[in-house]
């Protein structure tokens, strides 16, 4: 199956324009509709190890209407909420508050949402957000790691389970970690629960993964991430080894044993998606910021793309 571009590994599909206040009430909740869905579905949930709708009391709100925050709807209880364009988040509210959208409608959430629940916000977006997290005070908040491929919406996501990690690659940190992983089970997705320490060099293991195939794919034309893997697998290794050093040195952190095969099977699961460098700033940002003596590899890849006119942004000086 070819995957559209809209998976959201690398993005979910919702633009920018979100309104929050702490007196208005518009909502739209989708409890009968996804108790339904959830019904039907439940024999294939349980096959794949989730329990079809959630059990517990406690509701979410799921703020984007695109395929993320549809799936994550789909075992949504009654009590449950979906937030599009225009809507806004209860000031009196509980419970997490689920972003499922892009990275540059990030801070137009943060800067709207009530000040009293900002805490609840969890972030699921790819990237490195440290900067972004640091800047609003939301270090602290709920983050995860989503690696969950919905190619249309309302199909059946693909779970990110792959023969080195037959738990899935899904993981999450943080007060409503547990929230998520409930959540997701409902649609039948696995979610692992990490410490801070423990999901720190997850996290960068994910950033090193869609910086690197991606770059590969696009400085080498290739039509898909799988076929950079394939065709190019030395000078994939190779990028992948610098920048695990290179966050090694910088972060002070150690990343557990088989990086490049956990990364490589990985690929195997998505590999027909397309390669471009996208959202440079959330993602190879990081690393070519950090040198040429430390990723010199991966910054003259950035640059041939450059060269060749593959790049919709232009290359800090």
């Amino acid at each position: 199956m070819r995957l559209a571009s809209g998976i959201f590994l690398f993005s979910t599909a919702l633009a920018n324009g979100y309104t929050f206040s702490p007196t208005k009430r518009s909502f739209i909740t989708m409890g009968s509709k996804s108790a339904t869905k959830g019904a039907s579905r439940t024999e294939w949930f349980e096959k794949r190890g989730g329990g079809g709708v959630k059990t517990t009391s406690s509701s979410v709100t799921v703020i984007g209407g695109g395929r993320i925050g549809n799936m994550l709807m789909d075992g949504a209880g009654p009590d449950d909420k979906l937030v599009k364009r225009g809507d806004t988040v209860d000031a009196d509210g509980a419970g997490p508050i689920f972003i499922a959208t892009r990275n540059d409608s990030l801070q137009g959430i943060v800067d709207g949402c009530p000040d009293n629940r900002k805490k609840d916000l969890v972030f699921l977006q790819n990237g490195y957000l440290d900067n972004f997290l640091s800047a609003n005070g939301l270090l602290d908040n709920t983050q995860s790691l989503l690696f969950v491929a919905v190619t249309a919406l309302g199909a059946d996501p693909i779970d990110g389970i792959t023969s080195v990690n037959p738990d899935g690659l899904t993981a999450a940190t943080g007060e409503h970690a547990g929230a998520l992983k409930e959540t997701l089970a409902s649609v039948g997705m696995k979610c692992n629960v990490l410490s801070a320490e423990d999901y720190r060099p997850a996290m960068f293991e994910k950033l090193i993964w869609i910086s690197t195939y991606m770059l590969v794919g696009a400085a080498k034309e290739c039509k898909s991430v799988g076929e950079a893997g394939s065709e190019h697998k030395e000078l994939v290794e190779k990028v992948v080894d610098e920048l695990v050093a290179a966050v090694s040195a910088k972060e002070g952190i150690s990343f557990q044993p088989a990086t490049m095969a956990r990364l490589a099977a990985y690929t195997d699961v998505v590999s027909n998606f397309p390669a471009a460098v996208k959202e440079f700033e959330w993602r190879n940002q990081y690393f070519y910021d950090l040198g040429d003596e430390a990723c010199p590899t991966h910054n003259s890849l950035l640059r041939e793309c450059a060269e060749k006119g593959f790049l919709s942004f232009e290359l800090p000086n």
